[in-house]
């Protein structure tokens, strides 16, 4: 019996192995031919570079307009993940605790986005937003990720909300504390691990995000955020790969950097709700 469970653990490993090499291999490429010149990406863009170089970098960094760029990014992406986390959470707080028909209604609109694919919206969003002001501004287009995110981000708090007991929300009603101190001040806090989980999800979608901006900021350098800097590289007629690729790279290795930070938060978070449920 042991040594079948052996085997199974085994198996499994294995397949998890290969599945992994398959998706971290594109990602390897490009980090490799990052570091590569223009001709051996052409002539050999599968292997490993035989002469490493930090040009690409230097060089990008200066026609990127890499600081500025990243300072867009960053805008956009702190103005989405303070909207989807104020209102998702809040939403989860209020739909857990009173339980109606009215609720059980709101959330299942709330949720319901999620289901819709953003392609058959696009055209519809990119005519409102500009109705409304909000195409061509960082801002206008960290707070288009709310709409977006919420519904999945309240999914997610809606769940681990269930394993908070409500004699918490009702001590601090005794002590005179309104709903929404309660939920400030005594529900959110014990939030954080779930709250990391989405902040992590959230930030590789909205960083790495190339439709929505491309729709909404691409039309100044002002306001483009790293993965568009990076497609400007790409054209069809002349294609410089080696600077595509070390853009692709910059633009993406904030993100990858917060999730190694960030993801034994995301264990914890699952494993608390795990043990609570």
């Amino acid at each position: 019996m042991q040594t079948k469970r052996k085997i199974q653990t085994w198996t499994l490993f294995a397949v998890m192995l290969v599945v992994a090499c398959i998706y971290f291999y594109p990602v390897f490429l490009m980090f490799a031919n990052s570091f590569k010149g223009f001709g051996e990406i052409i002539t050999n863009p599968v292997s490993v570079p035989k002469e490493f170089t930090f040009q690409n970098y230097i060089d990008v960094f200066k026609k990127m307009d890499y600081v500025k760029l990243f300072g867009n990014t960053l805008i956009i992406t702190c103005t989405g993940l303070v909207g989807i986390i104020f209102f998702a959470s809040a939403a989860a707080y209020i739909l857990d605790r009173r339980k109606t028909k009215y609720t059980k209604i709101a959330y299942t609109l709330i949720i319901t986005p999620m289901l819709i694919p953003f392609q058959t919206i696009m055209i519809t969003l990119l005519k409102a937003m500009s109705v409304l002001h909000l195409s061509g501004s960082k801002l206008g287009l960290g707070i288009q990720y709310w709409g977006f995110g919420v519904p999945m981000a309240t999914f997610i708090f809606y769940n681990f909300m269930k394993t908070i007991p409500k004699s918490i929300d009702e001590s601090a009603m005794i002590d005179g504390a309104s709903t929404f101190r309660t939920y400030i001040q005594v529900i959110f806090p014990l939030l954080k691990s779930v709250t990391v989980t989405v902040i992590v999800l959230d930030v590789m979608w909205i960083w790495n995000d190339f439709l929505l901006p491309l729709l909404m900021v691409n039309s100044s350098n002002e306001t483009k955020t790293l993965v568009l800097a990076a497609y400007t590289f790409v054209g069809s007629m002349n294609t410089k790969w080696h600077y595509a690729m070390t853009g692709m790279s910059m633009a993406v290795i904030p993100s990858i950097i917060v999730f190694i930070f960030l993801q034994k938060y995301i264990v914890d978070g699952v494993v608390a709700g795990a043990v609570k449920g």
